[in-house]
Order: structure tokens, then sequence, then C-alpha cells
């Protein structure tokens, strides 16, 4: 699996927090009868309850507000749920990752892309965050990736901070190139020749290494064109990992400027090594063949990673967005805002106790026929962390 020394930091008090972050993590387990049984009861009952990001639409692909819980059915594995709540307004913070793919393919959309960007931030994370209360605002981490996954900027309330690394973001130059060194053997600047594209160790590390230990409504926006040529994880790790950390994808296809040539970079990075094994996802998901994973990272010929991105976002719940005009990122970007914001959150209590952390498919389904419902395909208990 990927690990943090897959990905290169260079937030310098990134493995503090993340060690922080890990002795906090949730524990799944029953109450325990005694004198002070309803406190520990209440305790494991937050531990159990669901939270499921759902978007609503009418006929016309308009958000709708004002719908409520008779309005749907819920059932889990099969099994009819009673829903708690489903409201609209939460105080839950939003959790926010941009994943922006620097590699050769979409080197033509990187000013719009920052641009957009840098917009969807101003739109989502408040202007002004009072002094030691960041814990409970809106945060926003960026990635970038290529033959390297990097990160850019860790959670941050700070839009300076974002729309800088933004505007200084771009590709990794390989240190045969010639480029200026960061010291770490990385070089920064226009990238020559070969390159690879590690989207599926993007996606993972962002959900296994930031998102899991966090609380909130947590989404990552990927802007890519879905090929994948370089990484250690495959696309059934990369969703799971989403899965596990309760993570929704939304995906911004571009097809840019198509690579030929073998463009993969087996041995690069640093010299990392990744164990091997298997991780398949467990729903038997009909996925696209799009290689990646431990298989010398190069994409098998022919991989289309429009429905690569396409069937990512429908597993975790987010939508795919196609951009086929660098112009219309302003406007892909303002209607993922717009549905964030816009979004309902459905809590419920299983009615099956899970401690083994298995994986446990969902279904909701709108009582009504003009209403369209989106939200994830499914969770993995809470006992199925891994360490």
């Amino acid at each position: 699996m990927c690990s943090l020394t897959a990905m290169n930091l260079r937030s310098p008090i990134f493995l503090s927090i993340f060690v922080l972050a890990l002795a906090n993590l949730p524990t799944f387990s029953p109450a325990q009868p005694s004198d002070s049984g309803k406190q520990a009861a209440a305790s494991t009952v937050r531990l159990r309850e669901v939270v499921l990001p759902v978007t609503v639409r009418n006929y016309k692909g308009e958000l709708v507000a004002n719908v409520k819980i008779r309005d749907f059915t819920l059932t889990e594995d099969g099994r009819p749920q009673t829903i708690k709540s489903f409201t609209r307004e939460s105080n839950l913070p939003f959790r926010l990752g941009l994943l922006v793919d620097t590699s050769r393919g979409v080197l033509g959309a990187m000013d719009s892309e920052r641009k957009a960007a840098g917009k969807f931030v101003d739109l989502m994370l408040p202007e002004k965050s009072k002094a030691g209360s960041d814990s409970a605002k809106d945060e926003a981490f960026l990635i970038h990736f290529d033959r390297e996954v990097e990160l850019l900027r860790d959670f941050t309330t700070s839009r300076v901070k974002l729309h800088r690394e933004l505007d200084e973001m771009g590709p990794t130059r390989a240190p045969e190139s010639g480029g200026e060194s960061d010291g770490g053997g990385q070089e920064h600047g226009p990238s020559h020749g070969r390159g690879g594209t590690q989207l599926y160790d993007a996606i993972f590390l962002a959900s296994d290494e930031l998102m899991k230990a966090q609380n909130g409504r947590k989404a990552l926006i990927v802007f890519s064109d879905g090929v994948d040529r370089d990484s250690k994880e495959t696309l059934n790790d990369a969703v799971d990992a989403a899965d596990r950390a309760g993570v929704t994808v939304y995906a911004i296809y571009f097809r840019g400027e198509e690579e030929r040539g073998q463009n993969g970079f087996p041995g690069q990075g640093g010299g990392r090594q990744y164990p091997g094994g298997g991780g398949g996802y467990p729903r038997g998901g009909d996925y696209p063949s799009g290689g990646g994973g431990r298989h010398g990272g190069q994409s098998e010929p022919g991989v289309d990673g429009k429905k690569i991105l396409e069937k990512i976002a429908q597993r975790t719940g987010g939508r795919f967005f196609e951009a086929k005009k660098k112009d219309n990122l302003d406007e892909i970007y303002s209607q993922i805002a717009e549905e964030l914001r816009g979004q309902y959150l459905l809590t419920y209590t299983p009615d099956v106790v899970d401690k083994e952390g298995g994986f446990h498919k969902i279904a909701l389904k709108a009582n009504k026929d003009d209403l369209t419902v989106v939200t994830r395909e499914g969770y993995y208990a809470p006992g199925g962390v891994a360490e």
C-alpha cells in the first residue's frame, strides 16, 4: 500500500499533525452496561451512526429544497432502515481536497484550471477565520500529481495560501532534464520528454492519509484526463480508500492532448517501495480496464479515461463533468460548489451492528417519480479501518 513516504510533502508540520490525528481516530465498541451506561450507549450510537451526503434534483436537473424524510426509502444490504434525520442545514464543516493532474496531457488547460480552482476556493472557504477556531471552519488542501504525488498545501482555511500554491503549481521535472532541484530529488518547471500520471495513488493518498481522520463533509475534486500511467495502487484500492474515508469524488475530465510512446516511469520516485497484495473492490465492480497498480507503471493500451472518472464519481456518490473546452472550467467548478452547498445530510443507525468492518451496500430511493437522488453506494463499518 502507499504510505507517507510515497507523497512528497512540502508541509513541514504534516507528519506531526497526521500522528496526532491517528491518535484520535474513533473506535467501534459496544456500549457497556454500568451505572454510567447512558453515556457509553450514546457514544456507541454516535459511532454506529451513518452520515450520507445526498443530492436531490427534479426532472429538470435542478437542486430541490424542502424535501422531507417521508419522501425517501433507505435500505442497507437489502434491509429497510429508519432514516433518523434529513436536513440541508448542518454545522459540519467541509473538508475539501483539490487534486490536479499536471501531466503533459492536460498542460494545455493548466492556466484555466488554476483560475477556475481559485474561484472554487473563494466560493467554498470563508473569507476570514477567527483566531483559534480553524478546527470548526471549512478547510481545503491541494495536491498535484504526474510522475509524483505532491502535497502542495495541507489543510488550511487560508484562501491566500491556496491561491499562492495554485499560481506556482506546475509539472514535476525529471532530474535528468536539467531543471532546478529543490534539494529533495524534485525539479520544477516545464515538463520535457517523458511523463507519468499517478491518478490512483493521488486519490488513495488523499483519502487514506489526509481525509480518513477528518470529521465533516468530505469531498475530493479531481481534474484529470483519467488515464493512469504510473501508480502503485490499483483503481480498486483508490476507490476502497475513498469509501473507508467517507469521501465523495467529483471528477472533471479534460481529454487534452494524447500522449504517445512510453510515458511510464517504473522504478522512479526516490526508491519508494510498495508491498504487494490484493485489495480488490469488494462489490465486484465492473470497472473499465484501467491498468495501474504494481504492473510497472504503464496503463494498458486503449484505456478510456473518461469512463474511469465516471465510474469513480458514481461509486463514491459524486458527479462527473467533462470540460470539452478550457473556457467552461469556471462553470463546472461553480456547479460543484453549488451542489456541495445544496446537499442534504441523511443520518441513520444500522439495524445490525457490524464490528468486523465489512462493506455495506446502500440504496436510497425517492418516493416521488419526479425526484432523483444521488449518494454513496455503500460504506465500511468503523471496525474495518486499516492500521
